[in-house]
């Protein structure tokens, strides 16, 4: 095996690793944008993307690309549709960050239920009498809703019930309801209903026409008074302005964004500004752990494409039948 694959952006060096022991040329691309990735992918039989995606541009000026890892499980920056055109499978890691973003998500609740935040500062400001503000509460029985139920979903749900024993209540209109009671989880269909009861909601759906801006003015204005909303899916689900004027207003008692529409945040975003508001830089599925997991399965699915092989994990299953094969150089 030979040829270049195509880092839009660094991965763990196991995977790597496993790339080169292919016999592949691994090379970083010089910037993570799609005009540099289209320049510098002309050559490549393989490319691996995480957050920054892969469009159609890109996939035009690469006439060798035959397969396209997406490191991690959202795809939603990658042009899918195009690559269904063209035959470019596109592998991806539905299960690899699971543990880390489900652990990250319940950590965020707890940050804001109990003012971690705030009581850092405090301590450091001299206050330590903070102590007595009464504002601090158990997650243990506590409503939380979650909305989606896919792999990251269910474990989030699986650790607030077991560890805190919580109420977990799923809002998903893909999941069956007999699945979701397996999981001993509530599900509901009337999502104001359940908006309005839950303490914490916790967003794991994918970023879809349907659900873009779907946590609006009238949809956080729906939730509970002095609930919180955790988000470590996308950031377009959520519509900033109205969590912000939600959180300012006093109506919800915080929220907390791993993940934004544009990535980085850009300088002065309105969200920064808003204390309320507990920031992450896309960490979710950041450990070490993870990061290792995802590169490892990612490099060890475009190795069995450029191979041959079936991968176990294929966004559009479909294109394997009539795949792509790397042209001539």
């Amino acid at each position: 095996m030979s040829g270049l694959c195509l880092l839009v952006q660094p991965i763990h060096p196991g995977g790597i690793r496993i790339l080169e022991e292919a016999g592949l040329e691994v090379r970083q691309a010089s910037a993570a944008t799609m005009d540099v990735v289209a320049r510098e992918a002309k050559d490549a039989v393989a490319a691996i993307t995480r957050n920054a995606g892969f469009n159609r541009a890109a996939m035009e000026a690469a006439p060798r690309l035959a397969v396209l890892g997406n490191h991690g499980t959202g795809y939603d920056p990658v042009d899918v549709g195009y690559a269904r055109e063209i035959g470019l499978p596109i592998v991806y890691t539905p299960t690899a960050n699971v543990q880390s973003v489900a652990e990250h998500a319940i950590a965020q609740m707890i940050a804001i239920i109990k003012r971690v935040r705030e009581c850092d500062r405090a301590v450091r400001a001299g206050d330590f009498d903070y102590r007595y503000a009464r504002d601090f509460h158990e997650l243990a029985g506590k409503r939380l809703l979650i909305f989606g139920f896919g792999k990251i979903g269910r474990r989030t749900a699986e650790i607030a019930r077991l560890a805190f024993g919580m109420r977990v209540e799923v809002y998903s209109p893909s999941a069956d309801d007999g699945d979701i009671r397996a999981a001993g989880c509530v599900p509901v269909g009337d999502l104001g209903r359940a908006l309005a009861e839950a303490d914490i909601v916790s967003l794991h759906q994918r970023l879809t026409p349907q659900t873009r801006g779907m946590f609006d003015r009238e949809r956080l204005r729906a939730m509970k008074k002095g609930a919180v909303l955790v988000n470590t899916a996308r950031g377009a689900l959520v519509v900033p302005e109205a969590l912000i004027e939600a959180v300012d207003g006093g109506h919800l008692r915080g929220a907390a964004m791993d993940v934004f529409e544009t990535e980085p945040l850009p300088a002065g975003h309105p969200y920064t500004a808003c204390d309320g508001i507990l920031l992450s830089p896309h960490t979710g599925g950041a450990t070490e752990e993870a990061l290792e997991r995802t590169a490892v399965e990612t490099a060890r699915q475009v190795v069995d494409v450029l191979a041959g092989r079936r991968p176990e994990y294929l966004v559009d299953p479909d294109v394997w039948a009539r795949r792509r094969v790397a042209a001539p150089a």
